[in-house]
Protein backbone atom coordinates (compact mmCIF):
# COMPACT_ATOMS: atom_id res chain seq x y z
CA UNK A 1 0.00 0.00 0.00
CA UNK A 2 1.31 3.73 -1.09
CA UNK A 3 1.14 5.40 2.90
CA UNK A 4 1.39 8.92 0.73
CA UNK A 5 -1.46 8.23 -1.50
CA UNK A 6 -3.64 6.32 1.58
CA UNK A 7 -3.35 9.42 3.82
CA UNK A 8 -3.98 12.20 0.72
CA UNK A 9 -7.23 9.83 0.22
CA UNK A 10 -8.04 9.62 4.73
CA UNK A 11 -7.78 13.81 4.15
CA UNK A 12 -9.88 13.66 0.94
CA UNK A 13 -12.61 11.49 2.36
CA UNK A 14 -12.98 13.44 5.84
CA UNK A 15 -13.01 17.04 4.11
CA UNK A 16 -15.77 15.67 1.66
CA UNK A 17 -18.13 13.80 4.19
CA UNK A 18 -17.47 16.81 7.05
CA UNK A 19 -20.22 19.70 5.42
CA UNK A 20 -23.26 18.78 7.09
CA UNK A 21 -25.54 17.98 4.54
CA UNK A 22 -28.85 15.90 4.28
CA UNK A 23 -26.89 12.98 4.93
CA UNK A 24 -25.44 14.82 7.95
CA UNK A 25 -29.16 15.76 9.57
CA UNK A 26 -30.11 12.36 9.55
CA UNK A 27 -27.24 11.09 11.12
CA UNK A 28 -27.83 13.23 14.00
CA UNK A 29 -31.23 12.78 14.23
CA UNK A 30 -31.07 8.71 14.27
CA UNK A 31 -28.54 9.28 16.58
CA UNK A 32 -30.87 11.47 18.73
CA UNK A 33 -33.76 9.35 18.30
CA UNK A 34 -31.96 5.91 17.93
CA UNK A 35 -28.94 5.74 19.18
CA UNK A 36 -25.12 5.97 18.48
CA UNK A 37 -25.05 2.53 16.61
CA UNK A 38 -27.83 3.55 13.98
CA UNK A 39 -26.71 7.21 13.28
CA UNK A 40 -23.20 5.56 13.06
CA UNK A 41 -24.15 3.13 10.48
CA UNK A 42 -25.99 6.30 8.91
CA UNK A 43 -22.55 7.80 8.06
CA UNK A 44 -20.68 4.17 7.01
CA UNK A 45 -23.62 3.87 4.13
CA UNK A 46 -21.97 7.46 3.00
CA UNK A 47 -18.59 6.76 3.46
CA UNK A 48 -19.18 3.47 1.32
CA UNK A 49 -20.72 5.45 -0.89
CA UNK A 50 -17.61 8.40 -0.84
CA UNK A 51 -15.65 5.09 -1.40
CA UNK A 52 -17.49 3.72 -4.95
CA UNK A 53 -17.69 7.30 -5.83
CA UNK A 54 -13.41 7.28 -4.92
CA UNK A 55 -13.19 4.24 -6.73
CA UNK A 56 -14.08 5.30 -10.00
CA UNK A 57 -13.01 8.48 -9.79
CA UNK A 58 -9.06 6.77 -8.48
CA UNK A 59 -9.21 3.89 -11.22
CA UNK A 60 -9.97 6.31 -13.79
CA UNK A 61 -13.34 4.27 -14.60
CA UNK A 62 -14.27 7.01 -17.05
CA UNK A 63 -17.45 4.72 -18.79
CA UNK A 64 -18.89 4.43 -15.41
CA UNK A 65 -18.76 8.20 -14.21
CA UNK A 66 -19.98 9.10 -17.81
CA UNK A 67 -22.62 7.23 -17.07
CA UNK A 68 -23.57 8.51 -14.05
CA UNK A 69 -22.92 12.03 -15.09
CA UNK A 70 -25.16 11.34 -18.11
CA UNK A 71 -28.05 10.09 -15.55
CA UNK A 72 -27.78 12.82 -13.09
CA UNK A 73 -30.98 14.46 -13.79
CA UNK A 74 -32.43 11.30 -12.83
CA UNK A 75 -30.73 10.76 -9.85
CA UNK A 76 -31.43 14.03 -8.92
CA UNK A 77 -34.94 13.92 -9.21
CA UNK A 78 -34.80 10.26 -7.48
CA UNK A 79 -32.93 11.06 -4.72
CA UNK A 80 -35.04 15.06 -4.19
CA UNK A 81 -38.40 12.61 -3.95
CA UNK A 82 -36.81 10.45 -1.47
CA UNK A 83 -35.56 13.27 0.54
CA UNK A 84 -38.78 14.73 0.64
CA UNK A 85 -40.72 11.53 1.60
CA UNK A 86 -38.00 11.02 4.59
CA UNK A 87 -38.92 14.55 5.31
CA UNK A 88 -42.41 14.15 5.87
CA UNK A 89 -42.07 11.20 7.43
CA UNK A 90 -39.18 12.61 9.86
CA UNK A 91 -41.72 15.28 10.90
CA UNK A 92 -44.57 13.57 11.32
CA UNK A 93 -42.71 10.88 13.58
CA UNK A 94 -44.02 11.17 17.22
CA UNK A 95 -42.26 10.58 20.74
CA UNK A 96 -42.80 7.35 21.08
CA UNK A 97 -40.64 6.18 18.94
CA UNK A 98 -38.05 8.17 20.06
CA UNK A 99 -35.54 5.74 22.24
CA UNK A 100 -36.38 2.20 21.00
CA UNK A 101 -34.09 -0.37 20.50
CA UNK A 102 -33.04 -0.76 17.23
CA UNK A 103 -33.22 -3.92 15.70
CA UNK A 104 -30.58 -5.38 12.86
CA UNK A 105 -33.43 -4.42 10.17
CA UNK A 106 -33.13 -0.80 11.23
CA UNK A 107 -29.57 -0.65 11.17
CA UNK A 108 -29.65 -2.15 7.79
CA UNK A 109 -32.16 0.16 6.54
CA UNK A 110 -30.42 3.08 8.33
CA UNK A 111 -26.93 2.34 6.28
CA UNK A 112 -28.67 1.63 3.05
CA UNK A 113 -30.92 4.75 3.16
CA UNK A 114 -27.58 7.18 3.30
CA UNK A 115 -25.95 5.02 0.54
CA UNK A 116 -28.49 5.03 -1.95
CA UNK A 117 -29.11 9.01 -1.24
CA UNK A 118 -25.13 9.73 -1.31
CA UNK A 119 -24.91 7.57 -4.92
CA UNK A 120 -28.05 9.80 -6.03
CA UNK A 121 -26.00 13.48 -5.40
CA UNK A 122 -24.22 13.82 -8.94
CA UNK A 123 -22.15 16.30 -6.53
CA UNK A 124 -20.47 13.56 -5.28
CA UNK A 125 -19.14 12.16 -8.44
CA UNK A 126 -17.97 15.58 -9.67
CA UNK A 127 -16.26 16.34 -6.64
CA UNK A 128 -14.21 13.54 -6.88
CA UNK A 129 -13.11 13.22 -10.27
CA UNK A 130 -12.53 17.30 -9.70
CA UNK A 131 -10.37 16.67 -7.04
CA UNK A 132 -8.64 13.59 -7.94
CA UNK A 133 -7.70 15.07 -11.57
CA UNK A 134 -6.79 18.74 -9.78
CA UNK A 135 -4.36 16.76 -7.70
CA UNK A 136 -2.72 14.45 -10.09
CA UNK A 137 -4.15 11.26 -8.44
CA UNK A 138 -6.47 9.74 -11.16
CA UNK A 139 -4.80 6.16 -12.16
CA UNK A 140 -3.78 6.52 -15.60
CA UNK A 141 -0.66 3.97 -15.20
CA UNK A 142 -2.59 1.21 -14.36
CA UNK A 143 -1.33 1.02 -10.43
CA UNK A 144 -3.53 -1.23 -8.90
CA UNK A 145 -1.89 -0.64 -5.71
CA UNK A 146 -1.80 3.02 -6.10
CA UNK A 147 -5.71 3.09 -6.29
CA UNK A 148 -6.45 0.86 -4.14
CA UNK A 149 -4.80 3.36 -1.36
CA UNK A 150 -6.30 5.77 -2.56
CA UNK A 151 -9.97 4.23 -2.12
CA UNK A 152 -8.70 2.89 1.18
CA UNK A 153 -8.25 5.98 2.40
CA UNK A 154 -11.38 7.83 0.99
CA UNK A 155 -13.36 5.53 2.73
CA UNK A 156 -11.40 5.31 6.31
CA UNK A 157 -11.34 9.45 6.33
CA UNK A 158 -15.49 9.21 5.67
CA UNK A 159 -15.92 6.80 8.37
CA UNK A 160 -13.97 8.64 10.83
CA UNK A 161 -15.92 11.49 10.20
CA UNK A 162 -19.02 9.53 10.50
CA UNK A 163 -17.86 7.70 14.05
CA UNK A 164 -16.89 11.29 15.52
CA UNK A 165 -20.12 12.88 14.61
CA UNK A 166 -22.68 10.47 15.74
CA UNK A 167 -20.11 9.88 18.73
CA UNK A 168 -20.02 13.38 19.74
CA UNK A 169 -23.77 13.89 18.86
CA UNK A 170 -24.27 10.58 21.29
CA UNK A 171 -22.70 12.34 24.43
CA UNK A 172 -25.68 15.03 24.28
CA UNK A 173 -28.49 12.51 23.99
CA UNK A 174 -29.10 12.02 27.86
CA UNK A 175 -29.83 15.74 27.87
CA UNK A 176 -33.01 15.65 25.39
CA UNK A 177 -36.53 14.94 26.83
CA UNK A 178 -39.00 13.25 24.96
CA UNK A 179 -40.77 16.78 23.99
CA UNK A 180 -37.63 18.29 22.79
CA UNK A 181 -36.80 15.15 20.45
CA UNK A 182 -40.63 16.19 19.00
CA UNK A 183 -38.49 19.20 17.94
CA UNK A 184 -35.40 18.04 16.51
CA UNK A 185 -37.62 15.85 13.98
CA UNK A 186 -39.99 18.71 13.27
CA UNK A 187 -36.72 20.23 12.70
CA UNK A 188 -34.59 17.79 10.36
CA UNK A 189 -37.94 17.19 8.67
CA UNK A 190 -38.17 20.96 7.27
CA UNK A 191 -34.32 20.49 6.34
CA UNK A 192 -34.49 17.13 4.67
CA UNK A 193 -37.73 18.82 2.96
CA UNK A 194 -36.02 21.99 2.02
CA UNK A 195 -32.77 19.77 0.43
CA UNK A 196 -35.31 17.60 -1.19
CA UNK A 197 -37.27 20.83 -3.19
CA UNK A 198 -33.25 21.63 -3.88
CA UNK A 199 -32.47 18.41 -5.28
CA UNK A 200 -35.81 18.46 -7.65
CA UNK A 201 -35.17 21.74 -9.01
CA UNK A 202 -32.12 21.15 -9.99
CA UNK A 203 -33.49 18.00 -11.55
CA UNK A 204 -35.87 20.03 -13.49
CA UNK A 205 -33.67 22.50 -14.02
CA UNK A 206 -31.30 19.90 -16.30
CA UNK A 207 -34.18 18.73 -17.85
CA UNK A 208 -34.71 21.69 -19.55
Amino acid sequence: MDLNLFIKGLMLGFSIAAPVGPIGVLCIRRTLSEGRISGLASGLGAATADGFYGLVAGFGLTIISDLLIEKKTWLALIGGIYLCYMGIQTFRSKPKEFGKDVENKGLWSAYFSTFLLTLANPVTILSFVAIFAGLGLVSNTGSYTSAFSLVAGVFLGSGVWWLTLSGGVSLLRERFNSQTLVWVNRLAGVILGIYGILALITAFKGST
